[in-house]
């Protein structure tokens, strides 16, 4: 695991927090995907630009080691992401 990144059941329930706070790494992931800065986070959760990286870095490990299995089509539904 990052340097940057501790799990300890004792600090928010066991969630993934940048080391030092009880910042989870979602509240910076979902912060960046609803648009916030990364200044913006840096400022409202006190955490460094490297901590933003070590936190993306951690999500896409996760994203990578999970397996992905196709649901079945169901008839009538558009599959086409919006945009």
């Amino acid at each position: 695991m990052d340097e940057r990144i501790v799990i300890d059941p004792e600090i928010q329930h066991g969630k993934p927090v940048i080391r030092g706070t009880r910042v989870p790494i979602t509240r910076i992931v979902g912060g960046l995907a609803g648009g916030m800065t990364k200044e913006d986070i840096m400022r409202e959760y006190e955490v460094t630009e490297e901590d933003i990286w070590a936190a993306l870095s951690y999500a896409t490990e996760l994203i990578e080691a999970e397996q992905f299995h196709p649901l079945p089509r169901q008839e009538g539904y558009d599959y086409a992401l919006p945009g």
